[in-house]
């Protein structure tokens, strides 16, 4: 294709929008590789702006100004001088750290940082002057990173669609189709569709860092402020698709924010998709192989591919762990090599996730029952506070979430003694 603004974002529009009709409609392969699709022609139109913005520099240069030097930081703090291009996305990560250190940048990482930023706020449509765009490759590792301590929060199929989102849902599955013949009418179906609003919360956590750290090399501030955000912010996050609450109605006073499975389970009228155990009640109700089995039973067929146990580590080995058969086998099969979990049980991984409650087992698909949005991405802002000698490093982000479909979930709690 003919690269222009324009065409580009005209065809990422076109194939966003198949992207969605796609998950809408359950196709989670082929969305999968229309979602490779984008990226690809991001990537493409990436590398001819950029090819555009070097043709144009060669032009404004002479002869002799074609050679740059390049001066970097390495691990150790050292200054090491290569010749040639600079890549802008290396630039502005280098300024960028320079910048949350508090160390000077020089006149080309000064120009790009300003470039950059200036566009964001015109993009987000903000006058506010502190905030900070967080370079490409720090917020992807924030999010790996974050994904990595919060397997719930991995599992989650989070889309990056700018202001709010709306997408279809699952309000009642209605009946199978039926077999006929020419003079029987077809039934009408039960099946019911319904719009998940995703709008926007603000989510923002600040980690106050010494002046005395702020002096550690470039390539050791990178990923120190990344997993110290990972960690603040997935667990926040994480937190929110298990137990958030949702926005506030009249005479609430929490903040907006996403919606969790477990909020969405309880507010169905009589719970159909949470179990309940007490092995300290009078008449000892435990939670056993028929509690598991009965929850296994609550998820819909169709989303059982995929589906994983989330609990903490302390429901994990002193609950799951101590379940065993009618014949006194161990139901929880340990296995450190399975991917992102612990171990299995019925052959369902079981992975190991703080934000979930103490005695508490969420057996879902988190990839398919639920959704969420990052309506705008990390940006972080900083405050110095010269007669302490330490700078508050704000994270920021606007993220909602909600559950598509309840039947992709079961929730095993502890009802305690009255």
């Amino acid at each position: 294709m003919k690269w222009t603004k324009e065409a580009y974002l005209e065809k990422r529009n076109e194939l966003l929008a198949e992207a969605e009709n796609l998950l809408n409609e359950g196709k989670v392969d082929e969305y999968e590789e229309k979602e490779k699709e984008i990226k690809a022609l991001d990537e493409e139109f990436e590398k001819f702006a950029k090819a555009q913005a070097n043709i144009n520099s060669l032009k404004d240069q002479n002869p002799a100004g074609v050679v740059v030097n390049m001066t970097q930081q390495d691990d150790e703090g050292k200054v090491a001088t290569t010749e040639g291009p600079k890549d802008e996305q290396e630039v502005y990560l280098n300024a960028w750290a320079k910048e949350m250190m508090g160390q000077s940048l020089n006149d080309e990482e000064k120009s790009l940082f300003d470039k950059i930023n200036h566009e964001f706020r015109n993009a987000t449509q903000t006058t506010e002057e502190h905030g900070v765009l967080i370079p490409e490759t720090v917020r992807e590792n924030i999010w790996r990173e974050a994904g990595e301590l919060y397997p719930i929060l991995n599992d989650v199929r989070m889309l990056f669609v700018p202001g709010n989102l709306t997408l279809l849902k699952e309000t009642d599955s209605g009946d199978d189709a039926a077999w006929y013949d020419e003079d029987t009418e077809v039934a009408d179906g039960a099946f019911g569709i319904g719009e998940l609003n995703l709008t926007g919360c603000e989510l923002a956590k600040s980690i106050p860092i010494s002046w005395k750290l702020r002096k550690m090399s470039i390539g050791r501030f990178i990923p120190y402020i990344t997993t110290l955000l990972a960690e603040k912010m997935g667990a926040a996050l994480a937190k929110a698709i298990v137990s958030g609450k949702g926005k506030p109605g009249d005479g609430d006073t929490f903040k907006p924010q996403p919606r969790g499975i477990v909020t969405a389970l309880q507010a169905e009228t009589d719970t159909p998709q949470i179990i309940t155990y007490n092995p300290d009640a009078t008449e000892p109700d435990p939670l056993n192989y028929d509690k598991l089995t009965k929850a296994m039973s609550l998820i819909k067929s169709a989303y059982k591919r995929g589906a994983a146990i989330y609990a903490n580590n302390n429901t994990i080995w002193n609950r799951l762990a101590t379940i065993k058969d009618g014949q006194g086998r161990p139901l929880f099969v340990p296995d450190v090599t399975t991917s992102d979990g612990v171990g299995r049980i019925f052959g369902v991984v079981v992975k190991e996730d703080d934000s979930v409650a103490d005695d508490a087992v969420l057996i879902g698909n988190v990839g398919r029952g639920y959704a969420m949005n990052v309506n705008e991405n990390m940006t972080i802002y900083t405050e110095d506070h010269k007669k302490k000698r330490y700078t508050d490093y704000m994270s920021y982000a606007i993220v909602d979430g909600d559950v598509r479909t309840t039947k992709a979930f079961a929730y095993i709690v502890l009802v305690p003694q009255v």
